[in-house]
């Protein structure tokens, strides 16, 4: 099993060499607490953090 990163520019959480959402390759496997956005629009979290997409991010890179 691979293990688990966070991008450092948009927050989430992947597995890849590289962020499938924006492309940055700087990411951190020391990240605290996650959060799985599955409607950006009606969530008050997701609002608050600035996230404006579904997936799972990073609360704290």
């Amino acid at each position: 099993m691979k293990k688990l990163k966070a991008c450092k520019n948009c927050g989430i959480i992947h597995d890849k060499e590289k962020c499938p959402k924006c492309g940055s390759k700087e990411s951190t496997d020391s990240f605290r607490g996650r959060i799985i956005v599955f409607d950006p629009e009606k969530s008050e979290i997701a609002k608050n953090l600035g996230i404006k997409d579904k997936g799972n991010f990073a609360i704290k890179t």
